[in-house]
Order: C-alpha cells, then structure tokens, then sequence
C-alpha cells in the first residue's frame, strides 16, 4: 500500500470515528433533555406523556395538603390561567410556600396528575427561571402557549 493510500484510509477511519462518537454523544444528550411545560401547556395537551418534564408556575394558596403519615404531598401548580394538580414524595424546599413559584420535574398520568420526582423552590425574591416568568407573563396577557414541542424561551422573540 503506498503511502498516500495508507494517509487517505487513515483519514476515513478517523473520520468514521469521529461521526460515531459525535451521534453517541448527540443520542445522549438528546434523552437526557428535559423541556419546561407551564399549566396550560400541559392541559393543553403539549406535554410529553410518557416522558419526564418540568412544570413551573405558582404554588396555589390554600392547595397544599400533607398527609398524616409519610412525606407525601399533594398541592396545585397554576400558571394563572390553568391548574395541574401535583404529587411529591419527599422532602420539600425550605423556601417551598404556596404562593410562590415553583419548578417540579416528572411525569403525568393518565388522570392529569403530575407526580414530581424533584421540587425546586426559587431561593429570593427576585429570582425566577425565565421559562416560568414567561410562562406566568403570557398566561396573564391571556396569550396562547407557544406551538408543541417549543421551548417557552424559544417560542417568541424578546
């Protein structure tokens, strides 16, 4: 084999190589990706079923209810203009409240009740992830959600 032949199939295989790791990498993070749903995306229908995803907005007042035993609780994510009610196993937030916003990541049933594997409390006054703020900013304008499968931040130009 001449030397030029041995360069040209040392390029295609580093090639080959480089493509297969860059979809390896691509399929990964592509299952690991987790979009943000507000209420009425969710009762909209927009929201993954058989996937985890994140819902944001406020805790409603007067929704959150604990139950006798265990540290299972039940409380009610609204995004001003929809409710989903919600279900959380474990330890809450110390800045958890109702009232205020609030992130859950996990996954709907067929009853319409999302069940959180992880609740995230905004930690001050000032803070709120953008897709929640945006979220809340369209529901009280009376706007429709973005179309399905769109990231909020994404959905419309600022």
């Amino acid at each position: 084999m001449k030397p030029r032949s041995r360069r040209a199939l040392a390029i295609v295989a580093g090639l080959i190589l480089i493509g297969a790791a860059s979809a390896l990498v691509l399929n990964a993070f592509r299952s690991n990706l987790v979009f943000f749903f507000s209420p009425s995306q969710v009762a909209a229908k927009e929201a993954p079923q058989q996937r985890s995803f994140r819902l944001g907005g406020l805790v409603k007042a007067g929704s959150l209810k604990r139950a006798p035993e265990g540290l299972t609780v039940n409380f009610i994510v609204t995004d001003l203009a929809r409710e989903i009610p919600v279900t959380y196993t474990g330890l809450l937030p110390d800045l958890f409240k109702e009232g205020k916003g609030v992130v859950a990541e996990g996954k709907l049933d067929g009853n319409g009740v999302f069940h959180a594997d992880q609740v995230l409390a905004k930690h001050d006054e000032n803070y709120m992830p953008p897709e929640a703020a945006e979220a809340l900013a369209r529901a009280r304008k009376g706007e429709l959600p973005p179309p399905s499968g769109q990231p909020l931040s994404q959905a419309s130009p600022r």
